[in-house]
């Protein structure tokens, strides 16, 4: 787990936050639309990216619930942005690359973050199941 208990899971869906995050934010400019934050599904595919897999509802579940608890990302409804305080950890991180950025952010998040939090924040079957609709037709049209 960690000294401060953060868990690798939640740096994999920190980080894969931040990159979702920061796609969304890139096509938002380029169609001069406002930024809303990341969908649950642009979060999805970049935890796939990051470790060729896709969280499970619960591990999807914890992980947000701990990250939101602590104010390193906000969650409303579907929609994911990271927050201030995750955007200072993100960019105190040491630069490592992608292929251990999971690993560096569990360190940092051991380190800087503090406790995980708990929010009162659900992801129900169906708005999981939606979201993995969503990324799997993006998969199949990328083909």
């Amino acid at each position: 787990m960690g000294a401060g208990g953060w868990q690798w899971n939640d740096a994999w869906i920190f980080v894969s936050a931040v990159i979702a995050e920061r796609l969304e934010r890139d096509r938002a400019q380029h169609a001069a639309l406002p930024m809303v934050g990341a969908s649950l599904a642009d979060l999805l595919a970049a935890a796939d990216f990051l470790h060729h897999s896709v969280p499970s509802r619960a591990e999807l579940e914890e992980s947000v619930r701990r990250l939101a608890g602590a104010g390193l990302i906000v969650v409303e409804d579907d929609l994911v942005e990271v927050a201030p305080a995750g955007e200072q950890l993100w960019r105190g991180r040491p630069f490592s690359g992608l292929s251990s950025a999971v690993m560096t952010l569990q360190t940092q998040l051991n380190r800087q973050a503090g406790e995980p939090g708990d929010v009162d924040w659900r992801l129900d079957e169906q708005t999981y199941a939606l979201a993995m609709r969503e990324y799997r037709h993006r998969l199949a049209d990328d083909r």
